[in-house]
């Protein structure tokens, strides 16, 4: 799932719905005297798309989640269980899945008036118009669903060819090409949602307008108010078909434009907010500790990975400071240039980096050197990242013969062989006619401090380490608008104005590592667009042909077809995918910097009553989530921890036993 800007994610939201997990123990329980019915915090970027089938984009997501169910969701301890499907199973083969659904599931209106009831027929309706509104989330399942790749790519025009039907009024049932161990994962993702045809007739292209009355609600709740850069209201849905686990009445949304980082704790202790992101590295941060020492609570790392991504092929140039095509020429060859990417991955502290939000008590705590986290997914019973790191060792000893890819420090950093890997280049880029200073264009939104302090340090380590003369970062200063435009909104790699950028994070679809890694496949990568591509499979650009040869993206892609044949035996699965992922680390394409969480906050979020969730929309969800009136202390969340710890580790065990 593509996210928000790491940057705007880190400073303000990590602490909207920072504390996770279970909330039965005697730890978080509490008397209902003593919870609140509201919710209030910031939102960043407006939605602009409510179209659940249709949009990545977690400005969309992390709304339009709580207004739909799909067949199943979340719980508090990471769980699937049923929402709109009570029921489910598996053929032999493992390639077809038959779900029964709810009986009485109602889809609402704006108003919260019943529409009509939620059916079988629905979930084959909302696939089919995801294929008819290019959905930028088909990705997920456009190669899972028998036929459904030929619909899309036309071959067929039938799409009753396609593995979905409505086998009853209540029964759904897909048809895969392969089995999928982990397939029921995909159905917490919104291109598997529920559409109703009626209602989707009535719209027609109005469907999913961001506005309250664009869409039909069957979750737990219902758009009340949406005004631009202003506001964005919930109101519960009371005709939610699980209305015991909803127990905010209200969730109100505040846009913030990240120009006053300390207001949110203000906020906060005026009573307005429920919860607010702190800062170590303020000025205002010396009051937090006076006046909230025993409530400041460091979050749990997530699986989002948000990163710094080179343009491997850049045409748009309205954000730079080259003045000649030499200029431009001479940063393209060093970008295609392994030893020079890596060198500047060798010279990025980001420790330091990460101390511009967290300070130098907590920088360590969020940061991530591999693209999937790695306890991830396991192998034979180890982390997955002990296996990438074994085969990034083996595929470069000089490089990263003693890397450590573990959480929470930087593995990377390392200044005497970005040196090393500087003078390798530049000794190969000589001979291929560049002379003088690299540049590379680092977009800023003007309005950040912390997007700036960022890059300022970012810049600092790299040029400090490497030498200004050899590299300089120029940072481009644009306004919101035009720093989105460049970067994070950019739909195509011909958009992209950036020679390298921090703008771009990513969330995992469902659990498996293709998640993560197919993003950059150069044949369907959903995330091109942030290293200047675009997806060979439906447009072939002989510039964007030399760059992936160049920097060996084909090779890539072999190694990730290797891996999704492998469709049974998880083991060989996931160390087909290690192998991918050694490869992409090795090539320095992008550099992996850190996850959200790891972040200190205050908050009425009563600790781990949140869904769990790595991956799909479950982890922005605002059911089963409760509120207390006073702020949650370092006690209450350490208990709390330990209590919904130990209940997803007999989870494991008893699913281990089966």
């Amino acid at each position: 799932m593509k996210v928000k800007k790491g940057w705007l994610v880190a400073t303000f939201l990590v602490g909207a719905l920072v504390l996770a997990g279970c909330g039965n123990s005697k730890a978080n329980s509490g008397s209902s005297s003593k919870l609140a019915s509201s919710y209030n915090y910031v939102y960043t970027l407006d939605p602009d798309n409510l179209d659940y089938t249709v949009s990545s984009r977690a400005s969309n997501s992390d709304i339009y989640s709580n207004f739909e169910d799909g067949l199943l969701e979340r719980n508090p301890e990471g769980q699937l269980k049923g929402a709109l499907a009570k029921s489910w199973s598996v053929s032999k083969d493992g390639k077809t899945y038959t779900y029964h659904l709810r009986k009485g599931v109602k889809w609402v209106d704006s108003e919260g008036n019943d529409y009509a009831d939620v059916k079988a027929q629905d979930f084959v309706t909302g696939l089919k118009h995801a294929v008819a509104a290019k959905s930028e989330t088909l990705y997920v399942v456009q190669d899972s669903i028998k036929g459904l790749d030929d619909y899309v790519s036309g071959k067929t025009k039938d799409f009753s060819k396609v593995g979905v039907k409505a086998t009853g009024k209540y029964t759904v049932q897909y048809t895969l090409n392969q089995p999928e161990t982990y397939w029921n994962s995909k159905l917490t993702y919104g291109v598997m949602f529920p559409v109703n045809a009626k209602f989707l007739a009535q719209k027609g292209k109005d469907f999913g307008k961001a506005q309250a009355d664009g869409i039909l609600y069957n979750g737990p709740f219902v758009l009340s108010n949406f005004t631009s850069k202003s506001v964005i209201e919930f109101k519960k849905n009371s005709s939610y078909w699980d209305t015991k686990d909803v127990h905010l009445k209200t969730v109100k949304l505040t846009y913030n434009d990240g120009s006053n980082p300390d207001g949110l704790y203000k906020s906060f202790k005026s009573g307005d907010y429920t919860a607010a992101r702190v800062y170590p590295s303020s000025a205002g941060y010396k009051d937090v500790v006076k006046q909230s020492k025993n409530n400041i609570i460091w979050s749990d790392q997530d699986a989002s990975v948000y990163n710094f991504t080179f343009n491997l092929n850049r045409r748009a140039y309205s954000a730079t400071s080259k003045k000649t095509s030499k200029a431009k020429a001479n940063t393209k060859k060093a970008i295609w240039n392994r030893d020079f990417r890596l060198a500047v991955q060798f010279a990025f502290n980001k420790t330091n980096y990460a101390a511009q939000i967290n300070g130098k008590s907590g920088a360590n705590k969020a940061l991530r050197n591999e693209m999937t986290p790695p306890s991830f997914v396991t192998i034979d019973g180890k982390d997955y990242g002990s296996q990438v790191e074994t085969d990034l060792s083996k595929n470069d000893s000089d490089a990263f013969g003693s890397v450590n890819l573990a959480d929470a420090q930087d593995g990377t950093y390392k200044p005497a062989k970005a040196k090393e890997y500087l003078a390798k280049a530049l000794k190969t880029l000589k001979s291929e006619g560049v002379t003088g200073t690299i540049h590379l264009d680092l977009p800023v939104d003007e309005k950040s401090t912390t997007n700036l302090n960022e890059a300022k340090s970012f810049k600092n380590s790299v040029e400090k380490t490497l030498g200004k003369k050899n590299v300089t970062i120029d940072l481009q200063m644009l306004n919101e608008d035009k720093f989105n435009a460049a970067t994070y909104a950019a739909t195509t790699g011909a958009a992209s104005d950036f020679d390298i950028s921090n703008a771009s994070g990513w969330s995992p679809d469902y659990d498996d590592p293709s998640s993560y890694l197919e993003i950059y496949n150069p044949e369907s990568g959903s995330m091109l667009q942030t290293i200047g591509l675009d997806a060979s499979s439906t447009t072939k650009i002989a510039s964007d042909t030399a760059a992936v040869k160049a920097v060996g993206l084909d090779q890539y892609a072999k190694l990730l077809s290797k891996a999704e044949a492998i469709t049974t035996d998880t083991n060989a699965r996931y160390k087909a995918f290690a192998k991918a992922e050694a490869w992409l680390l090795n090539s320095g394409i992008q550099i992996p910097v850190y996850s959200l969480g790891g972040s200190p906050s205050v908050t009425k979020v009563v600790p781990y009553t949140k869904p769990y969730a790595q991956s799909g929309l479950g982890a922005q969800r605002y059911k089963y989530v409760k509120v207390q009136k006073k702020a949650v202390t370092i006690s209450q969340n350490k208990k709390a921890k330990a209590a919904w710890t130990s209940k997803r580790e007999k989870i494991a065990q008893a699913a281990d036993n089966n």
